[in-house]
């Protein structure tokens, strides 16, 4: 038996969005730029996708989606785009529980002068409105917060956050990676000004994502070239790809108010056969997360037990997972987000996360939770709670 809980880390990509990537492929494969019968099949794929994409966040102009080739480089031209204007460094925020996709760009251009404020959150991982409100300052250019965390699952109140943003006139992104396809948006109501997308999150191929662009708000781009998308991601687009990402989310939207219910049960249902078990301790914020995620620490009781060594335990009896903490040239590194969120570093090594998806069942719940518990009393025999 197989199941797989890594939804957060990639979806299998649904039959619809393969068959459409093959007629992509087979019969749409001129260039959308060029003028001839050829192109022009092409475009009407791309524009069809883009309709499809605005859709799935409201997005009232389709013009307003910029297509690239996935979430990091959506979160990379929406930080870029607007620093890239100033020519002198000014200041942008960002949460301490940002996707590595924010905080990189963010730490580059710190190295190049720029005042970078991480805000802080609590233990839950949430980012407290008044923090953002003492943070701003007269050239605080952008505020970017993360729309539901990776890792912990946690939802950030993105509302009122933009909101605090738009009252000053400051731009506000929000990385909706994670969100999108699983809780409703609406950009025509959520005060945001730049929002990323990603297609494999949403039973898309990988290799396309987005970034939606509020109408009046200008960026530059990251890429010179041809000029495609309104001029802001040069290249050819990945047409394939990007018609498939169109299908996913249409699908997404028809489905979105069953679905999230649905893996909203099967999560508290994860949660509660394994929020009492000695060695685990959950952590984000429960009421405010995301539908589709669980997510725990383990005890420190025996120091070899990381997260990483609880995946592979689970991948041996055939069950996907994954572990918070990074491992970069054979070191492992406690988890930034845990250390965020106040965990010792010893804790932060520490750190699952069960993702679901479409295809999860009560059966792959039920079955999960029996096969955590007895490899955790194997591998940590008689851990308790309190040690973490």
């Amino acid at each position: 038996m197989q199941i797989y809980l890594d939804y957060s880390a990639t979806t299998p990509p649904r039959a619809e969005a393969i068959a459409t990537l093959q007629e992509a492929l087979t019969l749409h494969w001129g260039n959308p730029s060029s003028l001839h019968t050829w192109g022009g099949r092409a475009a009407t794929l791309l524009e069809m996708a883009r309709m499809q994409v605005a859709s799935l966040i409201n997005a009232g102009d389709p013009e307003s989606i910029i297509f690239t080739a996935g979430g990091t480089e959506a979160d990379n031209l929406a930080i870029m785009g607007i620093a890239q204007q100033y020519d002198t460094p000014q200041h942008l925020i960002i949460s301490s529980v940002e996707h590595s996709a924010i905080a990189q760009p963010a730490s580059f251009l710190e190295q190049r002068g720029w005042q970078v404020t991480q805000l802080p959150v609590d233990r839950f991982g949430r980012v407290d409105p008044e923090d953002l409100i003492r943070a701003i300052q007269p050239n605080t250019a952008l505020i970017s917060i993360i729309y539901g965390q990776s890792e912990v699952g946690t939802l950030q109140p993105i509302a009122a956050l933009g909101q605090i943003a738009r009252d000053r006139g400051i731009l506000f992104h929000t990385d909706a990676v994670q969100v999108a396809g699983r809780l409703p948006i609406d950009v025509q109501q959520l005060p945001v000004d730049l929002l990323s997308l990603s297609s494999h999150k949403i039973y898309g191929v990988q290799g396309a994502g987005a970034l939606y662009v509020r109408p009046g708000v200008q960026l530059l781009p990251l890429l010179g070239g041809g000029g495609q998308e309104r001029g802001l991601r040069s290249g050819t687009q990945a047409l394939s790809a990007i018609a498939a990402f169109g299908v996913a989310a249409e699908l997404a939207l028809a489905e979105l108010p069953q679905e999230m219910t649905r893996l909203m049960t099967l999560r508290d249902r994860l949660f509660a056969q394994l929020v009492d078990v000695p060695g685990l301790m959950p952590t984000g914020d429960r009421l405010a997360r995301l539908p589709h995620h669980v997510s725990f620490c383990l005890s420190q009781t025996h120091k070899n037990l990381t997260g990483k060594t609880l995946v592979r335990q689970m991948n041996l009896a055939g069950i996907g997972i994954s572990a918070g903490s990074a491992c970069h040239s054979g070191k492992l590194s406690p988890s930034p987000i845990l250390l965020a969120m106040g965990y010792s570093p010893n804790t932060a090594l520490g750190g699952i996360r069960l993702t679901l998806g479409k295809d999860t069942t009560q059966a792959d719940i039920d079955w999960t939770a029996m096969v955590l518990k007895q490899v955790l009393e194997r591998l940590c025999p008689g851990c308790a709670v309190a040690s973490c």
